[in-house]
């Protein structure tokens, strides 16, 4: 069984555990704290409205057994303390069978709240963490050396991230093919941070070669991950700086995090450090009888996102089963030109008029006061910060949310209101509010200088007129 093992990457497993175990962390808590307001039972899209609608075998999770804001907030902590656990290390102290266990419920507890997210889970990276986290069962602990199969499934599975994500580009947006999509992006991208004001004003010759470096980085670079060292560790961490660049230049939650760990598993650690006396020890018989039969079945699940990749009509970020085990991933297979956002505003007059003073909620990530500069939120998930840019590029599909949301602004309801930056009605609700679709820019140095705004705005259209309860059902 000497080909079962790689004892020379076992500092890389260990990386790829601790920081799985913090990305985890995150996400658990991520849900622990905006769940209520968003799929709670009184939330803007309910969990238990959900469960009525879809069968288990659509959407399995431990809450089709019973749900209640109780249960969910207890798998959400709970989840958060088993991550908190892993990264401290305690899956290397208890025995072979029990860290595989400890895995296996965070990747069960995630699962269940992922599969009743609904909109505000429909990103990319759930299906990453999850799909990541399923291997993360057969990855082992100090009881025996890292698991070659599964440390060259985590290379698949950083290919598919960074190939998937280059082909689109390229079957996509003319942008991409001619290197001007990055005049755009910074500025367009959902969630903006501290440094997208920068990297927009680059040199136009900047952007078309850091679009030319992205295209070699996720076209050519992943091939060489299944190639000999130190080859495969050089393209890791060409993969792992593209990804620290993204970071830089925007808030993709914990995706680009994500995607730097997973690519530390094809570093070869030998040269840090020699590996432990447990990292020689045979592999029980049953762990590999485990590993072998976990590759098989990642094996044959991968040939629909391996299809997916050769298709002229490629997906992005796309499950092919509903456990999230193999998927397709992408992003940006389109760039947009102008950045709308939606801006909500409330007023306490008994009528709305031409005099009627209007007052702005402010969100926490999402732009609104065009004096403020953008925060760094990533790798935590600002789930309706990042909705309302979606909700700037179609209401309707956004309206299934988006009403609900206006309803609780009108109750003031105090869990939408703590997903927010600012209420400007903290003493009694607003009587109406309304909404007013903006074209966003940034602003240049001389602007910047003279009057501190990173945005300039103006005004497109009435986005959702002034509503009060009574007008808001009609609209739903």
């Amino acid at each position: 069984m000497e080909w079962f093992t790689a004892p020379d990457y076992w500092l890389s497993r260990v990386v790829v555990q601790r920081g799985l175990g913090v990305l985890y962390l995150v996400a658990f808590l991520t849900a622990a704290g905006q769940f209520r307001a968003l799929i709670g039972e009184h939330g803007l899209l309910p969990v238990p409205r959900f469960l009525r609608d879809v069968p288990f075998r659509h959407a399995p999770s431990l809450f089709h057994l019973r749900y209640s804001d109780r249960l969910f907030a207890t798998v959400a902590w709970g989840g958060a303390a088993l991550s908190a656990a892993v990264v401290a290390g305690v899956t290397d102290l208890v025995p072979l069978w029990a860290a595989m266990l400890i895995w296996a419920v965070l990747w069960l507890l995630y699962l269940s709240i992922v599969n009743v997210g609904q909109t505000w889970y429909a990103f990319g990276w759930e299906s990453l963490l999850l799909e990541a986290g399923f291997l993360a069962v057969f990855l082992g602990n100090e009881d025996t050396g890292p698991p070659v199969l599964i440390l060259w499934l985590m290379r698949w599975l950083v290919f598919r991230v960074e190939f998937g994500a280059g082909l689109i580009k390229m079957r996509g947006d003319a942008c991409w093919r001619d290197l001007t999509c990055l005049y755009y992006h910074h500025e367009t991208q959902p969630m903006p941070g501290p440094l997208s004001w920068f990297f927009h004003h680059l040199p136009r010759g900047a952007h078309r070669a850091e679009t030319a470096a992205n295209h070699f980085a996720q076209l050519v670079v992943p091939v060489a991950l299944f190639t000999p060292q130190p080859v495969a560790s050089v393209a890791a961490c060409v993969v792992i700086l593209t990804q620290l660049w993204l970071v830089l230049s925007g808030n993709f939650a914990w995706l680009n995090w994500l995607t730097i760990v997973l690519a530390v598993a094809a570093l070869d650690s030998s040269y840090a450090a020699a590996p432990p006396p447990e990292a020689s020890v045979p592999p029980p018989a049953w762990y590999a009888a485990l590993v072998i039969a976990a590759t098989a079945l990642v094996a044959v699940l991968s040939y629909w996102p391996a299809r997916n990749l050769l298709s002229r009509g490629q997906m992005m970020n796309v499950s092919f089963n509903r456990l999230h085990l193999v998927n397709s991933y992408g992003a940006f297979g389109s760039i947009n030109r102008m950045r709308l956002e939606v801006v909500v505003e409330g007023t306490d007059a008994a009528e709305p008029g031409p005099g009627t003073v209007w007052k702005e909620y402010g969100f926490k990530g999402k732009p609104t006061d065009p004096h403020r500069l953008p925060r760094q939120f990533a790798p935590y998930h600002l789930r309706l910060d990042w909705m309302m840019w979606f909700a700037g590029i179609s209401s309707a599909y956004a309206w299934s949310w988006f009403i609900p949301f206006v309803g609780k602004l009108l109750e003031n309801d105090p869990r939408t209101l703590r997903l927010l930056r600012s209420n400007p009605f903290p003493d009694a609700p607003p009587t109406y509010v309304r909404a007013r679709l903006y074209h966003y820019r940034f602003t240049d140095w001389r602007t910047l200088r003279a009057t501190g705004a990173w945005w300039e705005r103006s005004l497109v259209r009435e986005y959702l007129p002034p509503v009060d309860r009574e007008g808001l059902r009609r609209h739903g």
